[in-house]
């Protein structure tokens, strides 16, 4: 296949004024190379999607969705290509893959299908208010790693329909599937709405303080959003923010083991960990605790760690270098703050493959339980009952109990 590898730039396929290689987490070498914005890509960019704007906004809400539609049957028709894609530049497992191609496929013609109509709201003693909505502008995404189509079909549809034109900036180890649903969109939309560039981690200063830009929606982690926070807050930007969370589960006594321990190996470990709701610590009753640690060790012992592309393949690798080498520093600290019941080795030959990794006999103020690891390592913690677990589960964006 040919992978995505130019910019979209006012509804043109261009080259970069510089090059960006692309890593396979699962060899640790270049497979492709893709093109790499400047700053002045990214302000012709952004002037771009200003010009496009309003006659986007104008042409209606029927005709945008039924270029999203469009949009999503054209992924949907290249859907194979997606996926090989995706496991060559996350590389997250095929059946993951095809999973977060169909599941942005959804996205973008459920979005097509929204209908957001203007509203009469009666006033208690006369009048009335209408409430109409009306696009914002230019809007920037900032998209992570993790899901490299799903995230920027999750940002690019909504705001198109709302008639708002898109700069989409895809993470630099993950740009080649940002860039295919671009060249898919540059075929389809009027020039100028949605404009896909790539950097080297060097653009975001610009995108995020530019004066035409109205909205920036960033998913990533909570040290960058504190800086597009600061770096909008001179023209007043509306946000959206999606940041890191250290998600909990909670597991009592009366349920029954061996289900539970495989739901929860499912919901932590999928992606190898690298979700913002991945479950990323458990509490456990301490009158199940011995016999839940080694049920949730055996299926880490059975899963098959590997290549994407094997089919048997349940664990993949850690998606970067930056990555692997911070999930190495916390099995460290689970050697010393915990007993590892499963796992805790590296594959250190060829890729960025840790085993899954369960650690139990560890308190919640180790860095293990209080930070998030994003990765195939799971503390589990010794509790009472439930109520002392709830004392202890903050800071997640998503719980499980």
């Amino acid at each position: 296949m040919k992978y995505g590898s130019k910019l979209t730039i006012d509804g043109v396929l261009v080259d970069g004024e510089r090059t960006l290689d692309v890593i396979n987490p699962a060899t640790g070498q270049v497979f492709a190379t893709v093109a790499c914005a400047s700053r002045q890509q990214a302000e012709t960019a952004i002037q771009a999607a200003k010009r496009a704007q309003p006659g986007w906004e104008a042409l209606g809400w029927a005709p945008r969705a039924a270029m999203l539609e469009a949009i999503a049957d054209r992924v949907e028709a290249r859907s194979e290509d997606f996926v090989e894609a995706m496991v060559a530049e996350q590389g997250k497992p095929r059946l993951e893959a095809v999973d977060e191609t169909t599941y942005s496929i959804a996205f973008i013609r459920h979005f097509a299908r929204l209908e957001l109509p203007d509203q009469i709201i009666p006033m208690p003693t006369s009048g009335k208010v209408e409430l109409r909505h009306r696009a914002l502008g230019v809007v920037v995404g900032i998209s992570p790693w993790n899901f490299p189509l799903l995230i920027p079909a999750a940002k690019i549809a909504p705001a198109l329909l709302a008639g708002n034109t898109v700069v989409m900036k895809p993470a630099p180890t993950t740009p080649i599937l940002t860039l295919m649903l671009g060249e898919i969109a540059a075929s389809i939309l009027p020039p100028g709405v949605l404009n896909v560039i790539t950097d080297q981690n060097d653009l975001g200063d610009l995108l995020t303080s530019h004066p035409d830009v109205a909205k920036v929606t960033f998913t990533g982690s909570t040290s960058t959003g504190r800086k597009i926070m600061a770096s909008a807050a001179a023209t007043l930007k509306r946000l959206t923010l999606e940041l890191g969370g250290n998600d909990a589960a909670i597991v009592l006594d009366d349920v029954d083991v061996q289900e539970t321990a495989k739901r929860i190996f499912d919901a932590a470990f999928f992606n190898s960990g690298q979700a913002c709701l991945a479950i990323k610590r458990v509490y456990v009753a301490d009158a199940i605790y011995d016999e839940f640690c080694e049920s949730l060790a055996q299926h880490a012992r059975e899963a098959i760690v590997g290549p994407g592309n094997n089919p048997d393949t349940r664990i993949g690798p850690l998606q970067n270098r930056q990555q692997f080498e911070k999930a190495k520093h916390y099995l460290e600290v689970a050697r010393r703050d915990g007993r590892i019941i499963a796992g805790g080795t590296v594959r250190e030959q060829v890729g960025y493959f840790i085993n899954p990794t369960v650690v139990g006999d560890i308190d919640d103020t180790s860095a293990l339980v209080t930070e998030e690891q994003f990765s195939p390592i799971l503390p589990i913690v010794r509790v009472k009952d439930g109520e002392d677990a709830l004392g202890r589960t903050k800071d997640g964006l998503n719980n499980s109990l």
